[in-house]
């Protein structure tokens, strides 16, 4: 790895601290912030109170965490919202608009069967903006750049798309006709479309074309539905498919049966950086044998990030899923993520954020004691849920965004 770029890892204790993770991990021009429970750092304790209090909670220690690193909210590019009711969407709507000042990040919403804590009634993780950057970047009064078009649906809780330095980040694409506001007639393939066309629909608006994904995350309320989701991919993604991750949610807004959040490059960056830099970055997209085969890409690297695909406790050699229970399972997770990693000449410690699965979230403790294993400094940021479902009925998935320090061409 070049070593011309520092992962900056942080805590306070304003906000709650875990031992399997770090609060916030900063790399080049983003923040990478764990997801937030609604816990009271002064108790350590969930708050009392209706799912209100609890997402008011988690959003006050987002602001703790991003005001201990000399940020505030309005410096939030993207949330993801884990409920365990998509019903007390509403409820969270009450109290998420008051944290913002400005425009509003792009949000994903999904319910999922558990949280880390059993009477946690929501978690919320964040991307964050890093002008500044790290070390030994310059400071940039770097510009972000919020963007809606009614050739999409349109919600009053978030922007469409949030673009700042060499990334956009897109809120989650339901299969909602913009033109009716209401979910699409059809089975889950006509869905699946109109969350794609809806995508494709934020991405022309804005100059960028499909071809420009780095990451999906594929949310589906029954995960036997994903064969159908590979064939309207395929239709989409003629050529290059970016990496993905498939999740199963217990729950999505309007009933929608799947919903797609992207990542985007964004070679153009914003202001002030130069608008010819479009016509040069370059994504690069690669898989290893080291890794199970998938149908898309194991990561693609794009400016200062690799986005790897969620990773399933496969052995490569034989392609199927190991024996063993979790322990043996998020070992193998892990050791695909570092097959993958060292692919493209980085370590481990090169990772910024984990996402992790389980089907089981009583497991959460053998996930740590194994996920330590694998770094050797400071521990990634991480999200952690409970679903219902893993493809290929495994017990967990994992997947990573990993520090690229030298870049993409031509940047050095």
């Amino acid at each position: 790895m070049s070593e011309t770029i520092v992962k900056v890892s942080r805590n306070t204790s304003d906000g709650p601290v875990s031992p399997a993770a770090t609060q916030t991990v900063a790399f080049s021009h983003y923040n990478n912030l764990s997801a937030q429970l609604p816990i009271d750092p002064a108790t350590g304790r969930v708050v009392d109170g209706d799912v209100k209090a609890q997402a008011s909670r988690c959003l006050t220690n987002i602001k703790a965490i991003v005001e201990s690193i000399g940020h505030t909210m309005d410096d939030v590019v993207k949330t993801t919202v884990f409920l365990r009711n998509i019903a007390d969407l509403e409820a969270v709507n009450d109290v998420y608009t008051s944290f913002f000042n400005g425009d509003l990040p792009t949000r994903t919403v999904v319910a999922v069967a558990d949280l880390p804590l059993d009477d946690a009634l929501v978690q919320i993780d964040a991307v964050v903006s890093n002008g500044e950057g790290t070390p030994p970047q310059d400071a940039l009064p770097l510009v972000k750049v919020s963007r809606n078009t009614p050739a999409a649906p349109v919600d009053p809780a978030s922007s469409q798309t949030v673009a700042f330095s060499h990334y956009n980040n897109l809120s989650a694409q339901l299969p909602i006709d913009p033109a009716t506001g209401r979910v699409v007639d059809g089975d889950i393939k006509a869905q699946t479309s109109r969350c794609l066309e809806n995508v494709e629909a934020i991405l022309g608006s804005i100059g960028h074309t499909m071809d420009d994904i780095v990451k999906t995350t594929v949310f589906l309320t029954d995960i036997a539905d994903i064969d159908a989701v590979d064939e309207v991919f395929a239709e989409f993604f003629p050529g290059y498919v970016p990496a993905r991750t498939v999740v199963n949610a217990s729950g999505l807004p309007l009933g929608a049966s799947v919903q797609i959040d992207t990542v985007i490059s964004h070679g153009d960056g914003t202001p002030p950086q130069l608008p010819e830099d479009t016509r040069l970055l370059v994504i690069e997209a690669s898989n290893t044998d080291n890794a199970p085969a998938a149908p898309y890409a194991h990561t693609v690297a794009f400016s200062h990030y690799n986005h790897i695909a969620g990773q399933l406790p496969v052995d490569p050699a034989t392609g199927r899923i190991v024996d063993g229970g979790i322990e043996a399972q998020v070992g193998q997770c892990l050791t695909n993520i570092k097959a993958i990693v060292e692919s493209v000449d980085h370590v481990m410690d090169d990772v910024v954020k984990l996402n992790v699965q389980v089907t089981n979230m009583s497991d959460i403790d053998a996930v740590n004691d194994v996920c330590a294993t694998f770094f050797k400094g400071d521990l990634p940021a991480r999200t952690t849920v409970g679903v219902s479902a893993i493809p290929r009925r495994a017990l967990v998935q994992i997947d990573a965004v990993v520090s690229n320090a030298e870049g993409t061409p031509p940047q050095t």
